[in-house]
């Protein structure tokens, strides 16, 4: 497959990131659309058609959540240079998308270069409700849907009982219209987009040796709480460069 570049990092990602350091965001800025938008719309909407059980899952419970996550989008995205009327939207690209709310995260899936991850509260933890996820840098939606926090980062060794309970913190601290941000980088030997694995499978990642590297890959990951449904918003934009 054709890699998808972006030009460069933004400015805010060229150095280096950790776990599970987490900034302030403008209220609107969990969504952005950066040069690489068009081509990697074409990757999501492919995936989408031809492996969506792979990608998309929503708990039905989940679904007045999910909506209201996508409402949230629409009011963002005409600063973003999307034009939206009450029954469709033109993105950037001059694609027209209808909006679907009994299909929230598919329609977000079809507008946004971030995949989407709703986390909602049972009991002290928080738990993954449903995502748009085409693009997993080495883990797959199938094996984290429902999981709580710790469940989901069990493959990630940096990630014990000390740092869970220092995000599950962090999660019950987000204020509706402060997000939380931060990025990662990861070195891979392909461009692809589209890495899903099992938490027992090989990884195209390359650790440690950074420098064998020809792509860097790195995550600008966003945390927003809903108004309504207080449902945590974990959006992440994946840009990949030349190293």
């Amino acid at each position: 497959m054709t890699a998808i570049l972006q030009n460069t990092l933004p400015p805010e990602m060229r150095g280096e990131a950790g776990l599970p350091g987490m900034a302030p965001a403008a209220a609107h800025d969990w969504l952005r659309v950066d040069d690489a938008y068009a081509a990697q719309m074409q990757r999501r909407l492919a995936l989408l058609e031809h492996h969506r059980k792979n990608v998309l899952w929503l708990d039905p419970t989940a679904q007045a959540a999910a909506v209201e996550v996508l409402e949230e989008a629409l009011g963002v995205l005409p600063a973003l240079g999307f034009e939206v009327t009450p029954t469709h939207v033109i993105c950037p690209d001059a694609r027209q998308v209808a909006i679907r709310r009994e299909e929230p995260m598919l329609t977000l899936g079809q507008l946004v270069q971030e995949d989407i991850c709703l986390m909602r509260k049972h009991g002290e933890e928080h738990v993954l409700v449903g995502a748009v996820l085409c693009f997993p840098a080495s883990w797959r939606l199938a094996e984290k849907a429902g999981k709580p926090l710790i469940g989901i980062h069990e493959p990630v060794a940096e990630y014990d009982s000390t740092i869970a309970k220092r995000v599950q913190r962090l999660f019950n601290a987000i204020r509706v219209g402060t997000p939380l941000w931060r990025f990662n980088k990861l070195w891979y030997d392909d461009a692809e987009l589209h890495q899903p694995r099992s938490a027992h499978g090989a990884t195209r990642r390359i650790e440690p040796d950074k420098m064998a590297a020809p792509y860097i890959r790195s995550e600008r990951q966003c945390l927003i709480r809903m108004p309504l449904s207080d449902v945590v918003v974990f959006s992440i934009h994946t840009y990949v460069v030349t190293t």
